[in-house]
């Protein structure tokens, strides 16, 4: 069975170009840094988004978890906000590699009191740690956050010293949304975080791009946390194509979110998360017990969800089309009837 996956887009397949580019792409030995496709990869990004430098490791969560150990010191204190993917869903990485303290400041969807945030960076003491990082993330889940807001937070950081690192795993989708170059986005960050394998449909990879010295320090902290690849030139390629042609797409994948939510609108009690609604994903709730088994309903109906956690989140991507997602819907509808 072919099943409709909305539960992420992190499920798509790999496209044709891919798969041609992966058997042409010439390869090298990456941890002596000679992989030529690899080489050219991390120069063609950390130039498309305005830095110096790149180095590529496996996920999102080894992206992250690189620039903390390599922008920290054991004790430092990362401010991060409460429900960021570096607090939630990254295995409690943070104080077993970095030993770094996470301060978990609340925020309003991704958006954080700006005065009470420059009041948590501490100085250290012989009671206190230091703050070292301040890590913003964007997308926010569903939501995009303003450049002028992401202005702001970079100039209190740097009035403080502070280097600002930015989990970018959509930072496309949220380019798309913004209507601005990537690389508008991450002027406001020292480090960010970009992954392939979320919209953009690459199998494996995430890039961290920062400046000529991060980068040097990063890849050997790479090699450490056990990301040292050698003939890698096979995912690059695959890379290429994510960035080059399917960043240009995702706006297509917007568009079917907002038809995807059009319908749900449609089914009595379906409570819409109005605050996420700028990429490509739905975020929703229902007054309705039964909510509890509608992945299991509709997993035997050929679709795939999360299961439920507060709220469903259904997310599209270049694997599923308009008529698929009608499909899928339907079943939502016709479950809660």
């Amino acid at each position: 069975m072919k099943y409709i996956d909305l539960r992420s887009d992190t499920v798509t397949k790999l496209t044709p170009r891919m798969k041609e580019e992966m058997i042409k792409a010439e390869v090298g030995d990456d941890v002596f840094s000679d992989d030529p496709t690899m080489n050219a990869l991390e120069d063609y990004t950390a130039k498309l988004f305005g830095k110096e430098a790149a180095v590529f490791v496996p996920s999102g969560t080894f992206s992250n978890q690189l620039a903390l150990f390599t922008h920290c010191k054991q004790g430092d204190e990362v401010i991060v906000d409460q429900f960021a993917h570096i607090v939630q869903h990254e295995s409690g990485a943070s104080p077993v590699i970095s030993g770094v303290q996470l301060f978990t400041l609340e925020s309003e969807n991704g958006i954080w009191d700006l005065e009470k945030l420059e009041k948590m960076i501490k100085v250290k003491t012989i009671s206190t740690t230091r703050t070292k990082l301040v890590c913003m993330e964007n997308a926010y889940n569903g939501r995009v956050i303003p450049l002028g807001y992401m202005e702001k937070v970079f100039n209190i950081a740097k009035k403080h010293n502070l280097a600002v690192h930015l989990d970018g795993a959509r930072i496309f989708n949220a380019a798309t949304a913004l209507k601005v170059e990537v690389s508008e986005i991450a002027k406001y960050a020292d480090t960010v975080s970009v992954c392939l394998s979320k919209a953009l449909g690459a199998p494996v990879g995430t890039i961290l791009v920062g400046s000529k010295e991060f980068i040097e320090r990063a890849r050997l902290n790479r090699k450490i946390m056990g990301g040292g690849m050698r003939q890698v030139g096979i995912l690059a390629a695959c890379g290429f194509v994510a960035i080059k042609e399917m960043s240009k797409r995702l706006e297509e994948d917007h568009k079917n979110a907002r038809y995807m939510e059009s319908l749900l609108r449609e089914i009595p009690g379906i409570r819409i998360d109005e605050s996420q609604l700028d990429i490509n994903m739905v975020f929703f709730a229902i007054d309705d017990d039964r909510k509890e088994k509608l992945d299991e309903y509709l997993f035997k109906n050929g679709v795939k969800i999360l299961p439920y956690e507060g709220s469903f989140r259904f997310v599209t991507h270049f694997d599923v089309t308009r008529d698929e997602i009608k499909q899928a819907i339907k079943l939502v509808k016709e479950y809660f009837a």
